[in-house]
Order: C-alpha cells, then sequence, then structure tokens
C-alpha cells in the first residue's frame, strides 16, 4: 500500500468490526514508520498472530509488535489501568515500548464511574455495549465535561473535575435503579498513581504525526470497530460512540483530510456481528454454529460468540462509499473451505421492491430480505496457499465476484491467522 505517492493510510472495518484489522495492520506495520490509533476504546481488540504467539491488543496499536513507533491518538478513550496493563503484558514477552509508544495529551480519559455507568444502562436498554465504559466516556467529551491526559498536569484541577463527576454519576445511577456507586477518593488515588507513569509518554499527536509526513515517513493510522458501527453511518442506535470511518481517521489522530493518501477496507469473506442489531443476512442456526465454529468467531474483547453470516454486498459498498475506499483486504477466506455451496447477498427486497443501498433507519433495516447469489465452493484447504495465483479456480472467482459487488479492488487476502498466510495482490 505504500509507495512514493502513497505516504499516509488509513485502515477500516467495513463490515460491524472483528474483521481481521488487526492482522492487516500487523503486516503493513512492517513498512511504517507511525502507526496511530485514531478512535475507540478498551471495548476493540485486534489479534495479532506473529507465528511465535497470539497478541491480542485493546489500547495500543497493533503496529507495536512490528517495531514502529505508535500513538494513542485523540479521538481515543483512554482506560489508564488497562493500557498499562496491556503495556505490561506486552514488556512480559519481550515487546519493546520504551520511547516507541505515547498518547496523545487530547485523548480523554475513561475512569470506573464510566464503567459503572455503561453497565447499568445496558441493563436497561440491551445495545449490546460491552461495559468498557466507552459510551459514558464520549458523552462526557461532548458535554464539554471530560477529563482529558493533558489535563493530570494540573492535579488539582484534575482532583476538582472528577470529584464533581463521580457526585453527577452517582445521581445517574440512582436514577437508573443501580445499587453500584462510584468512590471520588477512589478516583482521586488513581489519578495520582497513574499521572506520573502517563504524563512522560504524552504528546501532541497531531504534531507528531504531520511532522512524521513532513519528514517524508510512512504514517498509517488503525480504527477500531467497523464501519456499519459508526455512531452517525452505522446501524443507529446498535453502533458505538465514535466515527470509525475514515473521516474519523483525520480528526481522531489530528491531522487534515488532504493528508491521506489511501483507505484500506477490511472485510471478512462472510458476515459477522456481535451483540444486538440487525444483520440482513445472518445464517440459519446451525450454519451460524458452523461458520462460528470453523472462524473461531468469539470476541477478543468479551468472549461473546459472533453471530454468523454471509458476505454482505450492500454492506460493503455502503462502507466504501462512506470511506472512499480504495481497496479491500479479504479475511478468512479459509473459513469457507469444506462448504459445497457459497450464499452472497447481493441486494435487499424491501415491501417488494429491490433496494441496493443501506436504509438509514433502523426500522427499515430489521425488514428488508436478502437477495442471494450461490456460488460454488472450492472444498480444498487454503491454508497454504501464497499467491493468489495458486487458488483454486472457484475460491478465486468468489474473490473476483466480491470485488465486483463490492466497486473496490482486493488488495489482500488471508488464508489464515499467520504473517505469512496473507496474500498482497499484485
Amino acid at each position: 500500500m505504500f509507495g512514493p505517492k502513497t505516504q499516509c493510510v488509513v485502515v477500516v472495518g467495513a463490515q460491524w468490526g472483528d474483521e481481521g484489522k488487526g492482522k492487516i495492520v500487523d503486516v503493513l506495520a512492517e513498512r511504517a514508520d507511525l502507526v496511530v490509533r485514531y478512535q475507540g476504546g478498551a471495548n476493540a481488540g485486534h489479534t495479532v498472530d506473529t507465528g511465535a504467539g497470539e497478541f491480542v491488543l485493546h489500547q495500543i496499536p497493533s503496529g507495536i509488535i512490528q517495531g514502529a513507533v505508535c500513538i494513542v491518538g485523540n479521538g481515543v478513550v483512554l482506560d489508564p489501568e488497562t493500557f498499562f496493563t496491556e503495556l505490561d503484558a506486552l514488556g512480559s514477552r519481550g515487546v519493546r515500548t520504551e520511547q516507541r509508544l505515547y498518547v496523545s495529551d487530547r485523548a480523554h480519559l475513561t475512569l470506573p464511574y464510566h464503567k459503572l455507568l455503561d453497565r447499568a444502562r445496558e441493563r436497561r436498554d440491551q445495545i449490546g455495549t460491552t461495559g468498557r465504559g466507552i459510551g459514558p466516556t464520549y458523552e462526557d467529551k461532548y458535554g464539554r465535561r471530560g477529563l482529558r491526559v493533558g489535563d493530570l498536569r494540573n492535579l488539582a484541577r484534575a482532583r476538582g473535575i472528577v470529584c464533581q463527576r463521580v457526585e453527577a454519576a452517582n445521581q445517574m445511577l440512582e436514577l437508573l435503579g443501580s445499587p453500584e456507586r462510584a468512590d471520588a477518593a477512589e478516583h482521586v488515588a488513581l489519578l495520582e498513581r497513574l499521572g506520573p507513569r502517563l504524563l512522560p509518554i504524552t504528546v501532541d499527536a497531531g504534531r507528531a504525526v504531520y511532522e512524521a509526513l513532513q519528514r517524508g515517513e510512512c504514517v498509517l493510522l488503525e480504527g477500531a470497530q467497523g464501519a456499519l458501527l459508526d455512531v452517525d453511518h452505522g446501524t443507529y442506535p446498535y453502533v458505538t460512540s465514535s466515527n470509525t470511518t475514515a473521516g474519523g481517521a483525520a480528526v481522531g489522530a489530528g491531522i487534515g483530510p488532504t493528508a491521506i493518501d489511501a483507505v484500506l477496507g477490511v472485510v471478512k469473506a462472510y458476515t459477522t456481528r456481535v451483540g444486538n442489531g440487525p444483520l440482513p443476512t445472518e445464517a440459519e442456526p446451525a450454519l451460524a454454529e458452523r461458520v462460528r465454529e470453523l472462524g473461531g468467531e468469539f470476541g477478543a474483547t468479551t468472549g461473546r460468540p459472533r453471530r454468523c453470516g454471509w458476505f454482505d454486498a450492500v454492506v460493503v459498498r455502503y462502507a466504501v462509499r462512506v470511506n472512499g475506499l480504495t481497496g479491500l483486504a479479504v479475511t478468512k477466506l479459509d473459513v469457507l473451505d469444506s462448504f459445497r455451496e457459497i450464499p452472497v447477498g447481493v441486494g435487499y427486497r424491501l415491501d417488494g421492491e429491490v433496494v441496493d443501498s443501506m436504509p438509514a433507519d433502523l426500522e427499515r433495516i430489521e425488514r428488508v430480505e436478502p437477495i442471494y447469489e450461490t456460488l460454488p465452493g472450492w472444498q480444498k484447504p487454503l491454508r497454504d496457499v501464497r499467491r493468489l495465483a495458486d487458488l483454486p479456480p472457484p475460491a478465486r472467482a468468489y474473490l473476483d465476484r466480491l470485488q465486483d459487488l463490492a466497486h473496490a479492488p482486493i488488495r489482500y487476502v488471508s488464508v489464515g491467522t499467520q504473517r505469512d498466510q496473507i496474500i498482497e495482490v499484485t
């Protein structure tokens, strides 16, 4: 993806998340000087299989495994406790992070009271959140009452902010009928403990990215979740609380949109979703369970089983449009090895009419009926294939059809979890 005219690349999920972005970022990071995570929080999980072991990362950019300099951008809501747990786990496995991992001073902090609120609201609303406090943190951010990493430089002011927020959170917990309460003293102690460790790795992320680009370095912007979970463009209200799409990359990294040269959308060769909300091409239970077991479709962060279905071209075409995708990476093609026939969703039928785009409102999305095209399976293992030309003809035909339906070229194909099982299309 990187080249003379491609210096800044965004990697986004083009379905409902869990598409395998971590493994694609890991491969691209080998050529990147700087990797920036631009949105989300500890509710996301990226799994990287190096061949020597598997790493599950929640807030630290996946590029850290390849040795790139990494930044947690201002668009991320940072859970400092789990961030340092993750950092220490990397260190214990020999991954060096000193002078290679930084955090934006404009990133907002996710604190224990956010998690209490998140769990209380989830019990009432059943949106399908992870309970990691992401939504309440973004609410504080956009309500102009949040606490940012840089605020820890003035600890007295930070104490005042957090005590006010804890008091307000406890009032809301009472209204929500939750027996749990946040403790202001515990929050102050947490800030006092974490500040001395967090502030030394704090930077102006936007300036760091800008200067890297000015030096001619290659920059990779890494998102979490997927386009259909974007708060503006996803299946609202069953979405996350941030802009997961490529437009959010510029904002969440602190650069202008004209700095972005390419946007790579990651899709599975089928479709999955965690939690509630519409999934038009969801397979019938027996087939969904078969895909789930073959693909190991359980959440990297929560362990929740993912709902499974067939490739939905309407969803991916929509993601191509709202992200401006310049290419696709198709992951987990090998999961379909044993299927004799593979349905592909090519459109929807709504109230007797054919529609080829994603409706905006939930009620209409829930009523669509998928239109399927059935393609022949290849029924051969793909795990040892290392060139596109060596794929069985039905597998190549399947990819060609996905590319035609999506209206974007396929740049990468994965036939397994390890680095050498990702084929670059040249």
